[in-house]
């Protein structure tokens, strides 16, 4: 094999190394925001993580993610990802993770 291609390989795998981390670290944040706005909010949430996606379920409420979008109970879907520079990318906006995982627990949790 040409090392050229074993370096692309070794490249693509370490690539979605990260993504697993990120996919992780997410999951993390969701999970840690929901029960921090549970302790105020009188209600909690419950997380399903799974390897395509993560669902955040408040009472009636939920919203579901998955590799490139986010869906809310509501109907809305919106375009998502998770960059390498640990920065998510919602609807062609770019935010920190722990201020988009915190911003999205909160307004689920809200009503």
């Amino acid at each position: 094999m040409p090392r050229r291609q074993c370096a692309k390989q070794r490249g693509v795998a370490l690539l979605s190394s990260v993504h697993r981390e990120l996919w992780v670290s997410w999951g993390s944040l969701l999970r840690s925001y929901a029960a921090a706005h549970g302790l105020h909010s009188g209600q909690f949430a419950v997380i399903e993580f799974g390897e395509e996606a993560i669902v955040v379920r408040a009472g009636t409420r939920w919203v579901r993610f998955t590799e490139d979008g986010m869906e809310r109970s509501e109907g809305s879907r919106e375009a998502f990802a998770l960059r390498e520079d640990g920065t998510v990318e919602l609807d062609s906006k770019i935010d920190e993770m722990d201020f988009a995982a915190e911003r999205i627990t909160r307004e689920l949790m809200a009503r």
